[in-house]
Protein backbone atom coordinates (compact mmCIF):
# COMPACT_ATOMS: atom_id res chain seq x y z
CA UNK A 1 0.00 0.00 0.00
CA UNK A 2 1.41 3.39 -0.97
CA UNK A 3 1.68 6.33 1.39
CA UNK A 4 -1.14 7.98 -0.54
CA UNK A 5 -3.39 5.06 0.40
CA UNK A 6 -2.34 5.38 4.03
CA UNK A 7 -3.12 9.10 4.04
CA UNK A 8 -6.47 8.57 2.32
CA UNK A 9 -7.33 5.87 4.84
CA UNK A 10 -6.41 8.14 7.77
CA UNK A 11 -8.57 10.95 6.36
CA UNK A 12 -11.58 8.67 5.85
CA UNK A 13 -11.11 7.22 9.33
CA UNK A 14 -10.89 10.69 10.89
CA UNK A 15 -13.98 11.89 9.03
CA UNK A 16 -15.96 8.79 9.99
CA UNK A 17 -15.11 8.88 13.68
CA UNK A 18 -15.30 12.69 13.75
CA UNK A 19 -18.84 12.76 12.41
CA UNK A 20 -19.79 10.00 14.82
CA UNK A 21 -18.34 11.97 17.75
CA UNK A 22 -20.30 15.05 16.66
CA UNK A 23 -23.55 13.09 16.68
CA UNK A 24 -22.73 11.51 20.04
CA UNK A 25 -22.23 15.00 21.47
CA UNK A 26 -25.61 16.03 20.06
CA UNK A 27 -27.20 12.88 21.48
CA UNK A 28 -25.86 13.59 24.96
CA UNK A 29 -27.02 17.21 24.70
CA UNK A 30 -30.54 16.10 23.84
CA UNK A 31 -30.71 13.56 26.66
CA UNK A 32 -29.54 16.20 29.12
CA UNK A 33 -32.56 18.33 28.20
CA UNK A 34 -34.47 16.07 30.59
CA UNK A 35 -35.04 16.71 34.27
CA UNK A 36 -32.50 15.41 36.74
CA UNK A 37 -33.13 12.10 38.46
CA UNK A 38 -30.83 10.15 40.75
CA UNK A 39 -29.93 6.73 39.40
CA UNK A 40 -26.59 6.26 41.14
CA UNK A 41 -27.82 3.98 43.93
CA UNK A 42 -27.23 0.21 44.15
CA UNK A 43 -24.27 0.18 41.79
CA UNK A 44 -23.76 -3.57 42.18
CA UNK A 45 -27.35 -4.32 41.17
CA UNK A 46 -27.08 -1.95 38.22
CA UNK A 47 -23.88 -3.57 36.95
CA UNK A 48 -25.56 -6.96 37.30
CA UNK A 49 -28.56 -5.77 35.28
CA UNK A 50 -26.33 -4.42 32.55
CA UNK A 51 -24.31 -7.64 32.39
CA UNK A 52 -27.36 -9.91 32.33
CA UNK A 53 -29.72 -7.89 30.14
CA UNK A 54 -27.57 -5.80 27.79
CA UNK A 55 -24.55 -8.06 27.47
CA UNK A 56 -26.14 -11.41 28.29
CA UNK A 57 -29.37 -10.75 26.32
CA UNK A 58 -31.34 -12.52 29.07
CA UNK A 59 -34.70 -10.93 28.23
CA UNK A 60 -34.35 -11.56 24.49
CA UNK A 61 -34.69 -15.33 24.82
CA UNK A 62 -38.15 -15.07 26.36
CA UNK A 63 -39.17 -15.38 22.72
CA UNK A 64 -36.72 -18.13 21.73
CA UNK A 65 -36.67 -17.88 17.93
CA UNK A 66 -36.13 -14.14 17.72
CA UNK A 67 -33.94 -14.23 20.82
CA UNK A 68 -31.50 -16.85 19.56
CA UNK A 69 -31.28 -15.25 16.12
CA UNK A 70 -30.64 -11.87 17.70
CA UNK A 71 -27.90 -13.29 19.91
CA UNK A 72 -26.21 -14.80 16.85
CA UNK A 73 -26.34 -11.47 15.00
CA UNK A 74 -25.27 -9.53 18.08
CA UNK A 75 -22.33 -11.76 18.97
CA UNK A 76 -21.33 -12.24 15.36
CA UNK A 77 -21.40 -8.59 14.48
CA UNK A 78 -19.52 -7.50 17.60
CA UNK A 79 -16.86 -10.22 17.44
CA UNK A 80 -16.30 -9.94 13.70
CA UNK A 81 -15.79 -6.22 14.08
CA UNK A 82 -12.90 -6.96 16.44
CA UNK A 83 -11.03 -7.39 13.18
CA UNK A 84 -11.63 -3.69 12.72
CA UNK A 85 -8.61 -3.07 14.94
CA UNK A 86 -6.42 -5.06 12.57
CA UNK A 87 -7.90 -3.33 9.54
CA UNK A 88 -7.20 0.09 11.06
CA UNK A 89 -3.57 -0.79 11.78
CA UNK A 90 -3.12 -2.33 8.33
CA UNK A 91 -4.72 0.71 6.73
CA UNK A 92 -2.60 3.23 8.60
CA UNK A 93 0.74 1.46 8.28
CA UNK A 94 0.37 -0.57 5.10
CA UNK A 95 0.81 -3.93 6.83
CA UNK A 96 -0.97 -7.17 5.97
CA UNK A 97 -2.79 -9.02 8.75
CA UNK A 98 -0.62 -7.46 11.42
CA UNK A 99 -1.91 -9.77 14.16
CA UNK A 100 -0.87 -12.91 12.31
CA UNK A 101 2.07 -13.22 14.71
CA UNK A 102 -0.47 -14.70 17.15
CA UNK A 103 -0.12 -17.92 15.18
CA UNK A 104 -2.64 -20.63 15.99
CA UNK A 105 -4.77 -18.28 18.06
CA UNK A 106 -5.06 -15.98 15.06
CA UNK A 107 -6.15 -18.91 12.90
CA UNK A 108 -8.88 -19.75 15.42
CA UNK A 109 -10.03 -16.12 15.47
CA UNK A 110 -10.31 -15.80 11.69
CA UNK A 111 -12.03 -19.18 11.43
CA UNK A 112 -14.57 -18.23 14.11
CA UNK A 113 -15.14 -14.87 12.40
CA UNK A 114 -16.00 -16.62 9.15
CA UNK A 115 -18.36 -19.13 10.74
CA UNK A 116 -20.10 -16.32 12.61
CA UNK A 117 -20.35 -14.28 9.41
CA UNK A 118 -22.30 -17.09 7.74
CA UNK A 119 -24.53 -17.49 10.80
CA UNK A 120 -25.19 -13.74 10.78
CA UNK A 121 -26.17 -13.82 7.10
CA UNK A 122 -28.54 -16.75 7.70
CA UNK A 123 -30.07 -15.07 10.77
CA UNK A 124 -30.52 -11.76 8.97
CA UNK A 125 -32.25 -13.49 6.05
CA UNK A 126 -34.66 -15.11 8.52
CA UNK A 127 -35.27 -11.71 10.14
CA UNK A 128 -36.01 -10.26 6.71
CA UNK A 129 -38.46 -13.06 5.94
CA UNK A 130 -40.24 -12.55 9.27
CA UNK A 131 -40.68 -8.85 8.50
CA UNK A 132 -41.43 -8.89 4.80
CA UNK A 133 -42.82 -12.31 3.89
CA UNK A 134 -44.36 -13.81 7.02
CA UNK A 135 -45.23 -10.27 8.18
CA UNK A 136 -45.55 -10.84 11.89
CA UNK A 137 -48.23 -8.55 13.27
CA UNK A 138 -45.90 -6.49 15.45
CA UNK A 139 -43.84 -5.62 12.36
CA UNK A 140 -46.76 -4.41 10.26
CA UNK A 141 -48.73 -2.34 12.77
CA UNK A 142 -49.72 1.20 11.83
CA UNK A 143 -46.73 2.66 13.69
CA UNK A 144 -44.33 0.63 11.52
CA UNK A 145 -44.99 2.27 8.19
CA UNK A 146 -42.74 4.49 6.06
CA UNK A 147 -39.37 5.24 7.70
CA UNK A 148 -39.55 2.76 10.64
CA UNK A 149 -40.20 -0.10 8.22
CA UNK A 150 -37.52 1.03 5.77
CA UNK A 151 -35.01 1.62 8.56
CA UNK A 152 -35.36 -1.94 9.81
CA UNK A 153 -34.79 -3.33 6.32
CA UNK A 154 -31.85 -1.01 5.60
CA UNK A 155 -30.06 -2.38 8.64
CA UNK A 156 -30.63 -5.95 7.49
CA UNK A 157 -29.25 -5.13 4.04
CA UNK A 158 -26.29 -3.38 5.65
CA UNK A 159 -25.43 -6.46 7.69
CA UNK A 160 -25.68 -8.84 4.74
CA UNK A 161 -23.46 -6.60 2.60
CA UNK A 162 -20.85 -6.14 5.34
CA UNK A 163 -20.66 -9.86 6.09
CA UNK A 164 -20.47 -10.69 2.37
CA UNK A 165 -17.67 -8.18 1.83
CA UNK A 166 -15.83 -9.71 4.76
CA UNK A 167 -16.01 -13.17 3.20
CA UNK A 168 -15.07 -11.91 -0.28
CA UNK A 169 -12.11 -10.05 1.21
CA UNK A 170 -10.94 -13.20 2.97
CA UNK A 171 -11.55 -15.43 -0.06
CA UNK A 172 -9.49 -13.24 -2.38
CA UNK A 173 -6.82 -12.85 0.31
CA UNK A 174 -6.67 -16.64 0.70
CA UNK A 175 -6.34 -17.08 -3.09
CA UNK A 176 -3.48 -14.58 -3.20
CA UNK A 177 -1.78 -16.32 -0.28
CA UNK A 178 -1.98 -19.64 -2.10
CA UNK A 179 -0.47 -18.01 -5.19
CA UNK A 180 2.36 -16.68 -2.96
CA UNK A 181 1.77 -13.14 -4.17
CA UNK A 182 4.07 -10.53 -2.65
CA UNK A 183 2.69 -8.82 0.48
CA UNK A 184 0.10 -11.57 0.99
CA UNK A 185 1.95 -13.77 3.47
CA UNK A 186 0.14 -16.90 4.57
CA UNK A 187 -1.89 -16.11 7.67
CA UNK A 188 -5.24 -17.16 9.07
CA UNK A 189 -7.60 -20.08 8.66
CA UNK A 190 -10.49 -19.74 6.22
CA UNK A 191 -13.07 -22.53 6.66
CA UNK A 192 -15.73 -20.69 4.63
CA UNK A 193 -13.93 -18.43 2.18
CA UNK A 194 -11.64 -21.25 1.02
CA UNK A 195 -14.70 -22.58 -0.80
CA UNK A 196 -15.32 -19.17 -2.37
CA UNK A 197 -11.75 -18.63 -3.56
CA UNK A 198 -11.98 -21.13 -6.48
CA UNK A 199 -14.30 -18.61 -8.12
CA UNK A 200 -11.17 -16.53 -8.77
CA UNK A 201 -9.42 -19.29 -10.69
CA UNK A 202 -8.72 -18.15 -14.21
CA UNK A 203 -8.44 -14.51 -13.17
CA UNK A 204 -5.13 -12.72 -13.28
CA UNK A 205 -3.22 -11.90 -10.13
CA UNK A 206 -3.86 -8.18 -10.68
CA UNK A 207 -7.62 -8.63 -10.98
CA UNK A 208 -7.81 -10.63 -7.76
CA UNK A 209 -5.74 -7.98 -5.97
CA UNK A 210 -8.25 -5.37 -7.17
CA UNK A 211 -11.11 -7.54 -5.88
CA UNK A 212 -9.39 -7.98 -2.50
CA UNK A 213 -8.58 -4.28 -2.17
CA UNK A 214 -12.07 -3.24 -3.26
CA UNK A 215 -13.71 -5.58 -0.74
CA UNK A 216 -11.29 -4.36 1.95
CA UNK A 217 -12.04 -0.68 1.30
CA UNK A 218 -15.78 -1.21 0.98
CA UNK A 219 -15.81 -3.24 4.20
CA UNK A 220 -14.09 -0.58 6.31
CA UNK A 221 -16.02 2.27 4.67
CA UNK A 222 -19.24 0.31 5.14
CA UNK A 223 -18.51 -0.08 8.85
CA UNK A 224 -17.93 3.67 9.17
CA UNK A 225 -21.14 4.42 7.28
CA UNK A 226 -23.01 1.96 9.51
CA UNK A 227 -21.50 3.56 12.61
CA UNK A 228 -22.75 6.98 11.57
CA UNK A 229 -26.11 5.66 10.44
CA UNK A 230 -26.79 4.48 13.99
CA UNK A 231 -27.69 7.98 15.18
CA UNK A 232 -30.51 8.17 12.65
CA UNK A 233 -31.67 4.60 13.24
CA UNK A 234 -33.41 2.48 15.83
CA UNK A 235 -30.15 0.58 16.08
CA UNK A 236 -28.76 3.09 18.55
CA UNK A 237 -29.67 0.38 21.04
CA UNK A 238 -26.45 -1.40 20.03
CA UNK A 239 -24.66 1.29 22.04
CA UNK A 240 -27.32 2.64 24.39
CA UNK A 241 -28.62 -0.68 25.72
CA UNK A 242 -25.72 -0.70 28.18
CA UNK A 243 -26.32 2.66 29.90
CA UNK A 244 -30.07 2.19 29.58
CA UNK A 245 -30.09 -1.08 31.51
CA UNK A 246 -27.64 0.33 34.04
CA UNK A 247 -29.79 3.38 34.81
CA UNK A 248 -33.13 1.54 34.68
CA UNK A 249 -35.53 1.90 37.60
CA UNK A 250 -34.76 -0.74 40.24
CA UNK A 251 -38.03 -0.27 42.12
CA UNK A 252 -40.67 -2.97 41.98
CA UNK A 253 -42.92 -2.70 38.94
CA UNK A 254 -46.09 -0.89 39.86
CA UNK A 255 -44.42 1.51 42.27
CA UNK A 256 -44.96 5.07 41.12
CA UNK A 257 -42.99 8.10 42.20
CA UNK A 258 -44.85 10.79 44.09
CA UNK A 259 -44.45 14.37 42.97
CA UNK A 260 -42.16 16.04 45.48
CA UNK A 261 -44.18 19.26 45.48
CA UNK A 262 -47.39 17.37 46.27
CA UNK A 263 -45.67 15.29 48.94
CA UNK A 264 -44.39 18.44 50.62
CA UNK A 265 -47.87 19.98 50.59
CA UNK A 266 -49.36 16.87 52.20
CA UNK A 267 -46.66 16.85 54.87
CA UNK A 268 -47.36 20.50 55.53
CA UNK A 269 -51.07 19.79 55.94
CA UNK A 270 -50.35 16.98 58.40
CA UNK A 271 -47.88 19.00 60.45
CA UNK A 272 -49.81 20.68 63.32
CA UNK A 273 -46.93 23.07 63.97
CA UNK A 274 -46.72 24.30 60.38
CA UNK A 275 -47.80 27.85 59.61
CA UNK A 276 -50.03 27.75 56.52
CA UNK A 277 -49.56 31.50 56.06
CA UNK A 278 -45.76 31.44 56.20
CA UNK A 279 -43.97 32.99 53.24
CA UNK A 280 -42.33 30.46 50.89
CA UNK A 281 -38.59 29.98 51.23
CA UNK A 282 -38.05 31.30 47.71
CA UNK A 283 -40.91 33.60 46.71
CA UNK A 284 -39.45 34.13 43.22
CA UNK A 285 -39.28 30.43 42.38
CA UNK A 286 -41.35 29.29 39.41
CA UNK A 287 -43.93 26.71 40.55
CA UNK A 288 -43.07 23.22 39.38
CA UNK A 289 -45.20 21.81 36.59
CA UNK A 290 -47.33 18.83 37.49
CA UNK A 291 -46.59 16.01 35.09
CA UNK A 292 -45.34 16.19 31.51
CA UNK A 293 -46.55 17.98 28.41
CA UNK A 294 -43.30 18.03 26.43
CA UNK A 295 -39.98 16.21 26.33
CA UNK A 296 -38.20 18.79 28.50
CA UNK A 297 -40.53 17.81 31.36
CA UNK A 298 -39.42 14.17 31.24
CA UNK A 299 -36.36 13.04 33.16
CA UNK A 300 -33.14 12.25 31.34
CA UNK A 301 -33.53 8.48 31.83
CA UNK A 302 -36.87 8.60 30.02
CA UNK A 303 -35.20 10.45 27.15
CA UNK A 304 -32.42 7.85 27.15
CA UNK A 305 -35.19 5.23 26.96
CA UNK A 306 -36.58 6.90 23.86
CA UNK A 307 -33.26 6.79 22.05
CA UNK A 308 -32.66 3.19 23.14
CA UNK A 309 -35.96 1.83 21.83
CA UNK A 310 -35.35 -1.00 19.36
CA UNK A 311 -38.86 -0.76 17.86
CA UNK A 312 -39.10 -4.54 18.23
CA UNK A 313 -42.77 -4.24 19.19
CA UNK A 314 -42.70 -6.72 22.05
CA UNK A 315 -44.26 -4.09 24.28
CA UNK A 316 -47.12 -3.39 21.88
CA UNK A 317 -47.78 -7.06 21.15
CA UNK A 318 -48.11 -7.68 24.91
CA UNK A 319 -50.24 -4.62 25.64
CA UNK A 320 -53.81 -5.64 26.60
CA UNK A 321 -55.15 -2.29 25.47
CA UNK A 322 -53.60 -2.70 22.03
CA UNK A 323 -54.76 -6.30 21.81
CA UNK A 324 -58.35 -5.20 22.34
CA UNK A 325 -58.22 -2.63 19.57
CA UNK A 326 -57.37 0.48 21.57
CA UNK A 327 -55.24 3.18 19.98
CA UNK A 328 -52.42 2.77 22.50
CA UNK A 329 -49.09 1.37 21.30
CA UNK A 330 -46.27 1.56 23.87
CA UNK A 331 -43.77 1.34 21.01
CA UNK A 332 -45.34 4.42 19.41
CA UNK A 333 -45.08 6.27 22.74
CA UNK A 334 -41.32 5.76 22.67
CA UNK A 335 -40.99 6.52 18.96
CA UNK A 336 -43.02 9.72 19.33
CA UNK A 337 -40.92 10.80 22.31
CA UNK A 338 -37.74 10.29 20.32
CA UNK A 339 -39.15 12.10 17.28
CA UNK A 340 -40.22 15.08 19.36
CA UNK A 341 -36.85 15.14 21.13
CA UNK A 342 -35.10 15.17 17.77
CA UNK A 343 -37.35 18.03 16.66
CA UNK A 344 -36.47 19.99 19.79
CA UNK A 345 -32.77 19.27 19.21
CA UNK A 346 -32.95 20.56 15.64
CA UNK A 347 -34.73 23.67 16.93
CA UNK A 348 -31.84 24.28 19.32
CA UNK A 349 -29.27 23.71 16.56
CA UNK A 350 -31.06 26.19 14.29
CA UNK A 351 -31.22 28.88 16.98
CA UNK A 352 -27.65 29.01 18.26
CA UNK A 353 -28.15 26.64 21.15
CA UNK A 354 -31.42 28.11 22.43
CA UNK A 355 -34.83 26.48 22.14
CA UNK A 356 -37.36 28.77 20.52
CA UNK A 357 -40.99 27.86 21.33
CA UNK A 358 -42.55 26.24 18.28
CA UNK A 359 -46.14 25.95 19.50
CA UNK A 360 -45.80 22.17 19.57
CA UNK A 361 -45.62 19.65 22.36
CA UNK A 362 -45.31 15.93 22.88
CA UNK A 363 -48.85 15.89 24.22
CA UNK A 364 -51.50 16.35 21.52
CA UNK A 365 -49.08 16.97 18.63
CA UNK A 366 -47.53 13.52 18.94
CA UNK A 367 -49.37 11.56 21.62
CA UNK A 368 -53.11 11.93 22.11
CA UNK A 369 -55.05 11.73 25.39
CA UNK A 370 -56.96 8.80 23.90
CA UNK A 371 -53.74 6.79 23.78
CA UNK A 372 -52.80 7.74 27.33
CA UNK A 373 -56.14 6.86 28.89
CA UNK A 374 -56.24 3.50 27.13
CA UNK A 375 -53.34 2.31 29.30
CA UNK A 376 -54.26 -0.08 32.12
CA UNK A 377 -50.88 0.50 33.86
CA UNK A 378 -50.35 -3.27 33.97
CA UNK A 379 -46.59 -3.00 33.28
CA UNK A 380 -46.70 -5.64 30.53
CA UNK A 381 -44.71 -3.32 28.25
CA UNK A 382 -42.05 -2.78 30.91
CA UNK A 383 -41.78 -6.50 31.59
CA UNK A 384 -41.47 -7.37 27.91
CA UNK A 385 -38.88 -4.78 26.87
CA UNK A 386 -35.55 -6.52 26.20
CA UNK A 387 -33.57 -3.41 27.22
CA UNK A 388 -35.59 -2.28 30.29
CA UNK A 389 -37.43 0.66 28.75
CA UNK A 390 -40.47 1.99 30.60
CA UNK A 391 -43.15 3.46 28.32
CA UNK A 392 -45.49 3.40 31.32
CA UNK A 393 -43.50 6.07 33.18
CA UNK A 394 -44.00 8.50 30.29
CA UNK A 395 -47.69 7.65 30.05
CA UNK A 396 -48.23 8.24 33.77
CA UNK A 397 -46.37 11.55 33.74
CA UNK A 398 -48.49 12.79 30.85
CA UNK A 399 -51.65 11.65 32.59
CA UNK A 400 -50.60 13.65 35.63
CA UNK A 401 -50.34 16.73 33.47
CA UNK A 402 -53.80 16.17 32.03
CA UNK A 403 -55.36 15.71 35.46
CA UNK A 404 -53.42 18.16 37.60
CA UNK A 405 -52.67 20.94 35.13
CA UNK A 406 -55.58 20.79 32.71
CA UNK A 407 -58.29 19.03 34.74
CA UNK A 408 -58.81 16.99 31.60
CA UNK A 409 -59.47 13.55 33.01
CA UNK A 410 -62.22 11.42 31.45
CA UNK A 411 -65.68 11.86 32.96
CA UNK A 412 -65.63 8.40 34.52
CA UNK A 413 -62.34 9.16 36.25
CA UNK A 414 -63.54 12.55 37.45
CA UNK A 415 -66.62 10.90 38.92
CA UNK A 416 -64.47 8.34 40.70
CA UNK A 417 -62.16 11.00 42.15
CA UNK A 418 -65.14 13.05 43.29
CA UNK A 419 -66.60 10.00 45.03
CA UNK A 420 -63.30 9.26 46.74
CA UNK A 421 -63.10 12.85 47.92
CA UNK A 422 -66.68 12.94 49.19
CA UNK A 423 -67.37 9.34 50.16
CA UNK A 424 -63.96 7.80 50.74
CA UNK A 425 -64.70 5.21 48.06
CA UNK A 426 -64.90 5.11 44.24
CA UNK A 427 -68.66 4.47 44.38
CA UNK A 428 -71.42 6.95 45.01
CA UNK A 429 -72.93 6.08 48.36
CA UNK A 430 -72.90 7.42 51.89
CA UNK A 431 -69.75 6.88 53.92
CA UNK A 432 -71.86 5.33 56.66
CA UNK A 433 -72.73 2.52 54.26
CA UNK A 434 -69.15 1.58 53.39
CA UNK A 435 -69.04 -1.48 55.64
CA UNK A 436 -72.53 -2.80 54.91
CA UNK A 437 -71.04 -5.55 52.79
CA UNK A 438 -69.85 -7.36 55.93
CA UNK A 439 -73.43 -7.97 56.99
CA UNK A 440 -74.42 -9.52 53.69
CA UNK A 441 -74.88 -13.30 53.52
Amino acid sequence: MSYLDNILFAVILALGFGYFAMNVKKLIRNIKLGQDVNRKDNAAERWKNMAMIALGQSKMVKRPIAGILHIIVYIGFIIINLELFEIIIDGLFGTHRVFSFLGGFYDVLIASFEILAVLVIVSVIIFWLRRNVIKLKRFVNSDMKAWPKSDANYILYFEIVLMSLFLIMNASDYWLQQMEVHHYDEAGSFPISQFISPLFNGLSEGVVIIIERTAWWLHICGILVFLNYLYFSKHLHILLAFPNTYFADLNAKGKFDNLESVTNEVKLMLDPSADPFAAPANPDAVPAKFGTSDVQDLNWVQLLNAYTCTECGRCTSSCPANQTGKKLSPRKIMMDTRDRLEEVGKNIDANNGVFVPDNKSLLNDYITPEELWACTSCNACVEECPVNISPLSIIMDMRRYLVMEQSAAPMSLNAMMTNIENNGAPWQYNQMDRLNWKDEN
